[in-house]
């Protein structure tokens, strides 16, 4: 199993990589950015995933368009041939084929009371909580507009399985183009979207190159600031940043039992 997991910056990448050491990672150059591989320590007689881990960047656009170069350079990779496998050395990316799941993934803000500091939340729905027009009669979101999408849905059977296994919360992720620094703003998203649990800035980019490519996604965040009033003598990233490397740590098991073909949950 191939999973790409995107982060917007690269301490969080350090931190998703941090739980699968001491394993070696190998950088794999693609377009605008670079791919750092690890594979966890085998655990059990079913073949582990192998996890690809890319800074994407902060923001909606710029989490699509690296994510999509990372799954298209693998979309137009080779298998491996033969016994021992054999590509093209020339290509930029390695002999490893498509994926089977993009995860969505870093810090965030949570929806106080609701998810608190330092806990993870797993989206079971992937929305962009300001792609939309401003009325007179209030936010109107792009699809009553007529256009595009504003929510993607994990896979049901894998968002199940890694709460699980990861003691994840479960609720509605936001992906928002400015971050949220108000009271008012904070309820006003909680008014709109009564389930969200966190916002953060990349998931809903990530889900929209993701579902071009017909490849499942998560989104797995781990809170490190009360949505609202920005006050950083209450942030506590070092701790999220700890959660996320924890969760990640027990994600590899979850997806060994999951049938990444099976789309329908």
């Amino acid at each position: 199993m191939r999973v790409l997991v995107a982060t917007a910056v690269l301490v969080e990448r350090d931190a998703v990589a941090a739980a699968f050491a001491p394993s070696t990672a190998k950088e794999y150059a693609i377009p605008g950015a670079s791919l750092a591989r690890v594979t966890p320590s085998a655990g059990s007689s079913v073949p582990v995933p192998v996890f690809d881990l890319l800074a994407a960047g902060v923001g909606p656009a710029a989490a699509a368009a690296a994510t999509a170069a990372a799954l298209t350079a693998a979309a137009l990779t080779e298998e491996p041939h033969g016994p021992h496998g054999s590509h093209d050395p020339h290509k930029p990316y390695g002999p490893y084929g498509p994926y089977d799941l993009v995860v969505s993934t870093g810090i965030g803000g949570g929806f106080q009371p609701h998810a608190p500091v330092g806990s993870l939340v797993l989206a079971d729905e992937i929305t962009a909580a300001d792609l939309g027009a401003e009325t007179a009669e209030g936010f109107v979101p792009v699809t009553e507009l007529g256009f595009g999408a504003v929510t993607h849905r994990p896979p049901e059977s894998l968002v199940r399985e890694v709460a699980a296994r990861t003691e994840a919360l479960t609720g509605a992720v936001l992906t928002v183009n400015t971050v949220t620094g108000s009271a008012g703003r904070a309820a006003e998203l909680r008014r709109r979207h009564p389930r969200a649990l966190a916002e953060a800035m990349e998931g809903f980019g990530v889900a929209e190159a993701a579902a071009a490519h017909g490849v499942p996604v998560l989104e797995l965040r781990a809170v490190s600031n009360p949505v609202g009033p920005r006050d950083r003598a209450a942030w506590r990233i070092g701790d999220a940043l700890a959660a996320l490397t924890g969760a990640f740590g027990k994600l590899a098991p979850a997806l060994e039992s999951w049938n990444p073909h099976d789309r329908t949950q």
